[in-house]
């Protein structure tokens, strides 16, 4: 009998399993443009909420203001490596102005569902040095109301990677490729880009991070390039919490002009 007890202690001791058991660091898809290759832990549920969000797109002939709030994202650890995952935007307002006449525009309502599954291929956890990689396939569904959500299903594969250097810099890339919905809200076209940036971490619970993204989308009304520069920051007040807030701006004329975010992540 102590035998098998001592047994059982070693066992329960072995470097393998303590990593495997220990509760891996915060990894946030919030904020930034690009995707973390990291996974949550097998059996833990992380929620990342969106608090508000404004962006503005400015035309020759018209202004557009979407002000979306509650944009969910829950992520559930199903394996050492997978995860599933559930998004949805609780609520969306969209303004539009004519420039010309003065003329408004207004519609609300929920946005669109989506459901995907991360699985990491190198790295799941947060914090390791090295290359960590991950793909992501995704479809959304048409559950939004008109002008808040899409009209009709989509959907996409992400390929989440980056490489850490040291305790203070990475490098993140994630390259993308859609069966986006048309602008017509029916049907899809191809859309492919990246993102790419630099996280720099200021202290153990503080990040900056500058990031760039172009997408190459060739809608039937109109084949446009999109890029956006982006910077933000996150603290984490608690060990698996996190506070964050973004800003992005369009670099082209096919880009929305501004947009200004923030929003919290807990895993529990």
């Amino acid at each position: 009998m102590k035998r098998i007890v001592a047994s059982l202690m070693l066992f329960a001791g072995s470097p393998a399993l303590s990593e495997e058991l220990k509760l891996r660091e915060l990894c946030s898809e919030r904020p930034g443009l690009n995707t973390p290759a990291c996974t949550v832990d097998p059996g833990h549920l992380q929620i990342e909420l969106g608090l508000g969000d404004w962006t503005m797109n400015r035309q020759s002939d018209q202004r557009e203001d979407r002000i979306e709030t509650g944009q969910m994202l829950l992520r559930y650890g199903v394996g050492a490596t997978t995860e599933v995952r559930f998004g949805w935007t609780a609520y969306g307002h969209v303004r539009n102005r004519d420039r010309d006449t003065g003329e408004i525009d207004r519609s609300g309502g929920i946005g669109d569902v989506t459901l995907s599954l991360k699985q990491n291929l190198r790295h799941p956890a947060e914090g390791r040095t090295g290359l960590a990689i991950a793909l992501l396939p995704y479809a959304t569904l048409p559950a939004g109301r008109k002008d808040v959500g899409d009209g009709d299903w989509g959907g996409g594969l992400i390929v989440p990677a980056s490489y850490k250097f040291d305790d203070t810099v990475s490098l993140e890339f994630s390259p993308e490729v859609q069966a986006a919905v048309n602008e017509s809200g029916s049907g899809r076209h191809f859309a492919y880009g990246s993102a790419m940036g630099v996280q720099v971490h200021l202290n153990e619970h503080m990040r900056l991070t500058p990031e760039l993204q172009f997408v190459r989308d060739n809608d039937p009304e109109h084949h446009v390039t999109m890029s956006n520069a982006a910077l933000s920051f996150d603290v984490q007040p608690a060990k698996m919490t996190q506070l964050d807030v973004q800003a992005v701006a369009g670099l082209n004329r096919n880009t929305p002009d501004v947009e200004l975010s923030f929003g919290v992540t807990h895993k529990f």
